[in-house]
């Protein structure tokens, strides 16, 4: 779609804005780094101890190399440079791939009450940022996945899928999306009879979410209808598991209503993980169906300085003013207050401002989006 009618399109100060804006991320990234290790180890946020907390350093890390590749900087990094902190983020790999955040202990994780599900939950998690990380640096190396291999039997799969609990949707996206991510790494890096097994798997995926889909929003997700809470988790797991479509380039069902229940919402900042994935369903939605493409613009266009002004004056972002912010799933482990600048939230609220901006001005930014599904991906070709 033309956009220079548009007068968000023709908006110089803006573009200038977010011009300075990632100029102040990159100097504040650089801050981060952690004295003495190889470029871009990073502290995740200006108050954190790596003495005290070294293993905090893995996210921190992983975080800080995808906001830079998003950026445009990694592009001006030697080879050297890139494989040594290649090579640091692989020190924290088990044999069988899984990455893990060291500290962290059976006593002081929980997500649910099985300690096997809470594991699994946090080891996917962690290995899909480490893995997503790692695909910036080295893109042609081929990624350790052994642990994925349960999940190539049919059996274990669908076993694994009923024990899904939709009552907690954003938990459960999360889940799945990072079990697919690895799934279609799999096929990537594989031969022909791994992709046949991929495609079995994926197609089980694909029909467990037919049946479970809600029609009236395109979500997934158990009261949906009764409570504006459980409507907006359900929205943000949901928005994970539609990357598995775009991804494989199946048309998603409902998706129009998934757009009908976004646009219902006011354009206004929550968390860096609701508003990225409220920018994430609508960009996608915009370049892949023909269905309110006006509204979604002035729905994006009315975010994107309120998400500019959260940044803070050190070039960092935040996630929300208030609270505590922990890793996920360490619930007895590394704390911080929330409201400083830290390597998840500003590589998140980048995410939805670049996406927003590639909407309005393709090819402005060296916008590198990730290739792998989950946070921060975003489908090839579909800017209008």
């Amino acid at each position: 779609m033309d956009f220079t009618e548009s007068p968000v399109a023709a908006d110089a100060a803006l573009q200038a804005r977010i011009e300075h804006a990632r100029r102040a991320t990159l100097r504040w990234l650089d801050c981060m780094q952690h004295p003495g290790a190889a470029r871009g180890v990073s502290r995740i946020s200006a108050a954190h101890d790596a003495a005290a907390w070294p293993g905090v350093l893995l996210p921190g890390t992983y975080n800080a190399v995808l906001a830079r590749a998003l950026l445009g900087d990694l592009v001006d990094w030697s080879p050297q440079e890139r494989s040594a902190l290649a090579q640091w983020l692989r020190t924290h790999r088990r044999p069988d791939g899984i990455f893990r955040v060291p500290g962290m202990t059976d006593a002081t994780v929980y997500k649910k009450p099985d300690l096997a599900e809470t594991w699994r939950y946090i080891d996917f998690h962690v290995t899909n940022y480490s893995l997503g990380a790692l695909e910036m640096l080295e893109p042609d190396r081929v990624p350790v996945l052994d642990f994925v291999d349960p999940w190539l039997d049919p059996l274990h799969l669908k076993a694994w899928l009923a024990d899904r609990d939709l009552r907690d949707p954003w938990q459960e996206g999360n889940n799945i999306v990072n079990l697919g991510s690895f799934l279609l790494l799999r096929a990537r890096h594989g031969q022909a009879a791994e992709r046949a097994r991929v495609d079995a798997c994926l197609a089980i995926l694909f029909e467990w979410h037919d049946r479970l889909q809600e029609p009236s929003t395109g979500f997934w997700g158990v009261g949906q209808a009764h409570d504006p809470v459980s409507a907006l988790h359900a929205m943000a797991g949901s928005m994970h598991n539609f990357h598995l479509w775009y991804s494989c380039g199946r048309p998603l069902k409902f998706q129009d209503r998934a757009v009908d229940w976004s646009l219902a919402q006011p354009a206004l900042v929550h968390s860096a993980c609701i508003d990225v994935d409220l920018v994430d369903l609508l960009v996608h939605a915009h370049g892949l169906l023909d269905h309110r493409r006006g509204d979604i613009e002035r729905w994006l266009a009315a975010l994107l300085p309120r998400l500019l002004d959260l940044q803070r004056p050190d070039g960092g972002f935040h996630d929300v003013a208030g609270g505590v912010r922990r890793q996920d799933g360490w619930v007895g482990g590394y704390e911080e207050p929330q409201g400083l600048s830290n390597t998840f939230a500003t590589w998140f609220r980048w995410i939805a401002i670049a996406m927003i901006a590639d909407l309005f001005w393709p090819g402005r930014w060296p916008w590198v989006f990730r290739g792998m599904v989950g946070i921060g991906y975003r489908r090839p070709g579909v800017s209008s």
